[in-house]
């Protein structure tokens, strides 16, 4: 699989992306939980959806040196290492997967094609004043980031259940290649944290990604 590159970030976090190029068999031979990775892939009738979920496992084995990676899922679909304390997001497309990984704190990743179609974010997910700040010239680019960003601070933080447009705010911003947002998520009971969020676009892709150091 081939490695589209390791990052390390200063909070301590490193990024990881991987182009998925092989079949199911070639990343087969990349995995040693043989068992426990065709028990998963049972439910996974989608052979494009199982070729993401091998090339996951295939990088976190690869990144993280282990030789065996118990990947699981809690209740909400949130992934954990039952073998490890080391904190992780995961993400994955057609073409590429893609982890961030952290000792101590907890993170949050996203990867999107942004050519396809984001109109219907505009509507379930973004705030008037989020809406208030697209532009004609990126709109849907815009709605890819907005979309990604509060996807990842929703996988770092731990509410199961969160409203997108009122509980995720993203300040305004102006797209390019790569960068950082500033977002402001509160919870449940009204408390409020500051999200600075780094993305990049790989080919007709965007990574975003964050780390709640607070």
């Amino acid at each position: 699989m081939p490695l589209v590159n390791i990052e390390y970030q200063p909070e301590g976090s490193r990024i990881a992306i991987w182009e998925i190029t092989e079949t199911e068999e070639m990343l087969m031979q990349c995995i040693s939980e043989h068992d426990r990775v065709l028990e998963d892939l049972v439910s996974t009738a989608h052979p494009q959806r199982r070729l993401e979920r091998l090339a996951v496992r295939a990088l976190l084995k690869n990144v993280l040196n282990k030789q065996d990676v118990h990947l699981q899922h809690y209740d909400n679909g949130r992934p954990y290492l039952a073998n490890s304390t080391t904190n992780i997001s995961i993400s994955h497309t057609k073409h590429f997967a893609a982890i961030i990984y952290n000792e101590k704190a907890p993170v949050g990743c996203d990867i999107e094609c942004y050519t396809r179609d984001f109109s219907a974010v505009e509507q379930k997910a973004l705030s008037d004043e989020e809406r208030k700040y697209l532009s004609d010239k990126c709109h849907n680019l815009q709605l890819c980031l907005l979309w990604c960003a509060k996807e990842a601070i929703y996988k770092c933080v731990k509410e199961d259940s969160v409203d997108f447009a009122r509980q995720i705010f993203v300040k305004k911003f102006i797209p390019k290649e790569k960068g950082k947002l500033s977002a402001l998520y509160t919870n449940s009971i009204g408390f409020a944290t500051e999200f600075i969020l780094r993305y990049k676009m790989i080919e007709n892709y965007l990574m975003v990604w964050t780390v709640n150091i607070n």
